[in-house]
């Protein structure tokens, strides 16, 4: 049985007006909605990246007015105001709002707080108490610290020079962030963590790994050639509150400057690429050929190619019969480089800081479709980061374990006087044996075990005899961690965040909504202003902080979260399943931000005017 061997300068978008963060801390009590954001920029690219005024998707949604709804004569339930604004949709090139997707950045914020805060107990209680009696540190990596747990998902950013990597990242943020500089040469020539934070600064490398407050105190092994060459921008966004943005030095062909790094640019990827939620490798439709040390980074992700996303930026720059060549092109390189049976993740994208006058526009409906799923992939991060990390502690704590049975059995192997060195060399020589050994004795599968032939250097560091005797309380804690701990933790992910409901369950309050097509839509509307029948006059930001306290999943909350809210108005049973019908115009049983908002805005109105104020069908112009 073997064991696994190892192996163009301008003018800058200008924002008008962040949130005030003033705590850094991952876990903020409020999520601060963004502020609307003019573009006016004439800035150009790296390499001819910039912002694309047609390709909106990816834009945070500007702030809409919220205009209040006409005075009704209603008894209102009083609320907390969270601090935020409605949000509309953005506007494409052909003035088309794209609704929906261009919110949801907007509502990104923790929900995975209390998992955090346990999964940081269990670690520092169950788990570190095993790897510090047995020397983990010495055969694998550092103790975690609270920073490491607590981190903000990380978003690792790859690409050679001027792909669009640094004016991806003004896209998403959509200000500058300090230090970022944009242009046709290769512009990065440092690795830049873009952080939220209570003002803009600029942390420099030596400082940002030393740091107990930031997650890159591992870095300050790569030397000072690499610390001088990584900073810390940190700047009050809202986006950045949620996820830390890795920009990296656009990658070259040829050894020379691969030589005159100063330090390992392929170690250097392998350490943010274990600790990144997701990696975007960024390519341009006129660069798409894969340089020797581009091709030794891809290879460095190797065991996080679930993490892989590929941005096929510019694709604006060709029509659509030389996309489709340049898309098949893309996938004949990366297949040559990228040993696995799946194919890769390839999104098509255009970020633009000006849009220039030379671009296609044949093919734009399927960039903006791409650029949402792109979008979607980054709202799921927070949950993604919070499911990956307690699986890496898992994993952690079963190679602890393993590493546990190793050093006590190559302990108790030792003699207790004499041949203490010979026997030690004997144990190194025959170590694929010893695994053998502990994997009969206390039945680990032969996959928990680490490399042999690393695990065999580190011992030669060491005294056999100095090696902690196996001792089973500190075993069978770490043991109720992995069987009872850390499973009740991935019980409390939903499997799925809306699954499918039979159909008497879409209508918390009656059945479902067939029985309601002969509502009366004759009802006198006189004591309705006709604006009131209009989305704009819908307070979503009263219904916000309402929404947020019943727990929603993924942007929705279900029937059993929302009817004690809604029984509390006093209105009956028939009138409430007729505004959930009518507020529920997606049919699936749940009601998202503006869904409820629009039922709150019919509670209103059924105060006001009766039940019959209520119409047979959701007016269109009540839409979003």
């Amino acid at each position: 049985m073997g064991y696994p061997d190892e192996k163009k300068t301008g003018s800058r978008p200008s924002s008008s007006g962040g949130p005030s963060a003033g705590n850094p801390n991952y876990y903020q009590e409020e999520s601060m909605s963004r502020s609307s954001y003019s573009r006016h920029s004439n800035g150009g690219s790296s390499g001819g990246a910039g912002y694309n005024e047609g390709s909106p998707v990816l834009n945070r949604a500007s702030i809409s007015s919220n205009r209040a709804a006409p005075p009704l004569p209603s008894r209102q339930v009083s609320t907390i105001h969270r601090n935020g604004n409605g949000v509309g949709g953005s506007t494409s090139a052909h003035g088309t709002g794209i609704r929906g997707s261009t919110r949801s950045f907007a509502s990104i914020k923790d929900d995975y707080k209390e998992v955090y805060r346990d999964l940081t107990h269990i670690y520092k209680h169950k788990i570190k108490p095993l790897e510090t009696t047995y020397n983990f540190e010495g055969f694998h990596s550092a103790p975690l610290t609270d920073s490491d747990i607590l981190a903000k998902p990380m978003v690792l950013l790859l690409g050679q020079y001027s792909t669009g990597k640094t004016t991806f990242i003004k896209h998403l943020i959509e200000s500058d962030y300090p230090g970022s500089h944009i242009g046709v040469e290769p512009t990065t020539d440092r690795f830049v963590a873009v952080m939220n934070g209570s003002e803009s600064r600029v942390i420099p490398g030596n400082a940002a790994a030393v740091s107990a407050e930031l997650p890159f105190r591992g870095l300050d092994r790569f030397g000072q050639a690499f610390l001088t060459r990584f900073q810390v921008s940190q700047c009050p966004n809202s986006l950045l509150e949620n996820m830390t943005l890795i920009d990296t030095p656009g990658i070259l062909a040829g050894d020379k400057q691969r030589v005159e790094r100063g330090y390992d640019f392929t170690k250097t990827i392998e350490w943010f690429a274990q600790r990144s939620d997701l990696i975007l490798l960024f390519f341009d439709s006129y660069k798409l050929d894969i340089s020797d040390e581009f091709k030794s980074s891809i290879s460095a992700l190797k065991g996080q190619e679930e993490k892989v996303r590929v941005i096929l930026n510019k694709s604006d720059m060709v029509d659509q019969q030389q996309l489709m060549r340049v898309y098949g092109a893309l996938m004949w390189s990366l297949g040559k480089v990228v040993q696995t049976p799946e194919v890769m993740r390839v999104y098509l994208g255009s970020f633009w800081l000006h849009r220039p006058p030379n671009v296609f526009e044949d093919c734009r409906q399927l960039l903006e479709k791409e650029q949402a799923d792109l979008l979607k992939d980054l709202r799921d991060l927070p949950r993604n980061a919070a499911i990956r990390k307690v699986n890496e502690i898992v994993k952690r704590a079963r190679l602890a374990r393993v590493h546990a049975y190793i050093i006590g059995h190559l302990r108790k192997e030792m003699p207790a006087m004499f041949g203490k060195k010979t026997r030690q060399r004997e144990l190194i020589q025959d170590l694929q044996g010893e695994f053998l050994k502990v994997q009969q004795l206390y039945s680990v599968p032969a996959g928990d075990f680490p490399n042999v032939a690393a695990f065999r250097q580190c011992l030669e560091a060491y005294k056999f005899e100095n090696f902690a005797k196996i001792s089973m309380p500190i075993l069978k804690v770490a043991e109720e961690a992995l069987s009872t701990d850390l499973p009740k933790i991935m019980s409390r992910f939903p499997q799925h965040a809306n699954p499918l409901l039979e159909l008497s369950q879409k209508n918390p309050f009656l059945g479902p909504p067939e029985e309601f097509n002969a509502l009366n839509s004759n009802g006198s509307k006189n004591d309705i202003p006709p604006g009131y029948w209009h989305f704009s006059s819908v307070d979503k930001v009263a219904a916000q902080p309402i929404f947020d306290s019943l727990n929603p999943i993924e942007g929705k909350i279900n029937g059993s979260s929302a009817r004690p809210y809604l029984m509390s108005t006093g209105l009956s049973v028939d009138v409430l399943a007729k505004i959930w019908a009518l507020a529920d115009w997606t049919s699936d049983g749940y009601l998202s931000l503006e869904e409820f908002a629009v039922a709150l805005h019919l509670v209103k109105a059924v105060e006001t005017g009766g039940e019959a104020i209520l119409p047979a069908k959701l007016p269109e112009t009540m839409l979003p």
